[in-house]
């Protein structure tokens, strides 16, 4: 399977991991340790060399309660830091936004995915992805972000979630968007429970079926403390065994803040899908 991400080809056959990268002070993961612009730069390069395939930098937290930030503080954030990676490393780089107006200077400054937790339904944002060339990420979430957590219902999860993300793949097409640059997210702990987001990750295969690559964010989410009962900074253990049973799964794009680990975990999950198929064959 390939993804088309403006003038770069990447082949998801094997799976990649995605780098987290965010430049905002209010992160619930790393809490503002990247907010200053040559400490980004820094930390996306590593990343880089630890075998990241995307760097997604987000200048706007998504986490319940997180103080709004307007479209040109976002360009200020994002920006410099995706130009001066795209400067030094061929990395592919991924902006994290809903704002139309940030798509657009993220793209401009060297970005090649746009990640969009709401899926490119705010005004605009359809037509300024299909403008921009690049791949888009559309991703599942019921509510906003400051109230998704308050009483998130389902009748059947997996069946709406896949739903959705086929929907807003049409939406895609329609708008100009070809098949090739579209991958979708089931956005797990965006407006879901405990027992939703196991199902989701459990019926990752069906979401695979919609012919789209799927990425999967899961690095130190609740989901992972629920089960283990550590903070956010301790799951990393957990983090890598939800990302080789998301790889086994169908995922081809994990989501991850521990690079490196995670890259590992991805391979080893790999190795072991393909010696099965060998073996099947």
């Amino acid at each position: 399977m390939k993804l088309t991400c403006r003038n770069r080809v990447l082949d998801v056959g094997a799976p990649v991991v995605m780098g987290v990268l965010n430049v905002t002070p209010d992160s619930f993961s790393d809490g503002g340790r990247y907010f200053d612009v040559d400490a980004a730069v820094e930390h996306g390069l590593r990343m880089a060399e630890e075998g990241a395939t995307f760097i997604d930098v987000g200048g706007e937290s998504t986490r319940p309660g997180a103080a709004h930030v307007s479209p040109a503080e976002e360009v200020d954030r994002v920006a410099p830091v995706i130009e001066r990676i795209a400067g030094r490393s061929p990395v592919l780089l991924s902006v994290d936004t809903s704002k139309p107006e940030v798509m657009s200077a993220a793209v401009s400054a060297g970005a090649h995915l746009i990640n969009d937790v709401r899926a490119l339904r705010a005004c605009g944002a359809l037509e300024a992805a299909a403008k921009s060339g690049a791949a888009v990420c559309v991703m599942h979430m019921q509510g906003e972000p400051a109230t998704m957590q308050v009483e998130p219902r389902y009748t059947d999860v997996l069946a709406e979630v896949s739903a959705f993300l086929a929907e807003r793949a049409a939406a895609c097409l329609a708008a100009g968007i070809e098949a090739s640059r579209i991958c979708v997210d089931p956005g797990i702990g965006f407006g879901k429970r405990f027992e939703h987001n196991l199902a989701l990750l459990a019926g990752l295969p069906t979401l695979a079926t919609l012919g789209f690559p799927v990425l999967v964010g899961v690095s130190r989410k609740s989901l992972i403390g629920m089960i283990t009962g550590r903070p956010a900074e301790h799951r990393l253990a957990g983090s890598l065994a939800l990302a080789a049973l998301a790889v086994e799964r169908g995922a081809s794009i994990i989501r991850a803040h521990d690079v490196a680990e995670t890259v590992d975990a991805v391979k080893v999950a790999a190795a072991l899908m393909r010696g099965a198929g060998q073996k099947g064959a």
